[in-house]
This record gives C-alpha cells, structure tokens and sequence, in this order.
C-alpha cells in the first residue's frame, strides 16, 4: 500500500492483493491463519521471475 500510495484497504485488498494471490504471485507467510494481524505476503518463484524480467 505504501510504495502504491493508497490508502483505501478494501480497495487494495481487491484490485491488488487477491488477484495476485490468485495468478500464484505472492503467497501468505501465515497460510493456516489469513486474518492474522501479523499476516504478511512473500513473492512466490513467479512473482519473482516476472519482477526480474521487468527490470
């Protein structure tokens, strides 16, 4: 949300977050507990081959 510059949750939850969980991107740190307040997100080996084809 920071690097983005939003500040609207819901918003970044729907049109960021939840797309690239499902194209397999990013995946959750805490799989077995999604509303963890201290749930964070990884990039997974795609996520991390699309980002260094992008550079």
């Amino acid at each position: 949300m920071l690097a983005l510059e939003l500040k609207d949750r819901v918003n970044f939850r729907d049109t960021y977050l939840q797309p690239a969980l499902e194209l397999g991107l990013i995946e959750m740190t805490q799989p077995d507990s999604p509303r963890s307040p201290t749930q964070k997100y990884r990039l997974t080996t795609l996520g991390k081959q699309i980002l260094a084809s992008h550079r």
